[in-house]
């Protein structure tokens, strides 16, 4: 029964850069799942481990770079195998660093916000993410 799942929770951070394009990053063949995917930075949070704390953590492990949380992106919820993550998006700005990639991703890319529909997303985040991207590309 999926209701008896416990929950996890996991944060993503839309890091900005001035030309309003966005990071994502692509999935390793490390990976057991979702090999090829894009994605923003982050991940599950350590037991005890703020939400920023966590997130900040993860994109210096993933990427090399720092951040500052700038605000809300939002929220969704999906399930795995023996888990139902609660996954918090935070929109980010870097603060330093350099872009390199931890072993769990091959490629990296700065993106306008409006190609994410042309990029290969994880399922569980890609309704999210096109809905973000509607939200905050500018009308014609």
């Amino acid at each position: 029964m999926s209701s008896a799942k416990p929950f996890s929770m996991a944060v993503k951070a839309v890091i900005l850069d001035a030309e309003g394009r966005c990071l994502i990053i692509r999935r390793s063949a490390h990976n057991s799942n979702f090999v090829g995917c894009w994605e923003w930075p982050g991940g599950k949070l350590d037991p005890g481990e703020s939400f920023a704390t966590g997130l900040e953590r993860e994109v210096l492990e993933e990427c090399g770079l720092t951040v500052e949380l700038t605000g809300l992106a939002g929220a969704l919820e999906f399930e795995m195998p023996k888990v139902r993550v609660v996954m918090l998006c935070m929109e980010a700005r870097l603060t330093g660093g350099t872009l390199r990639m931890s072993e769990e991703h091959d490629d990296y890319a700065w993106v306008p916000l409006s190609d994410l529909q042309n990029r290969t997303l994880l399922d569980h985040h890609r309704a999210f993410m096109l809905d973000y991207a509607n939200r905050k590309t500018p009308a014609p």
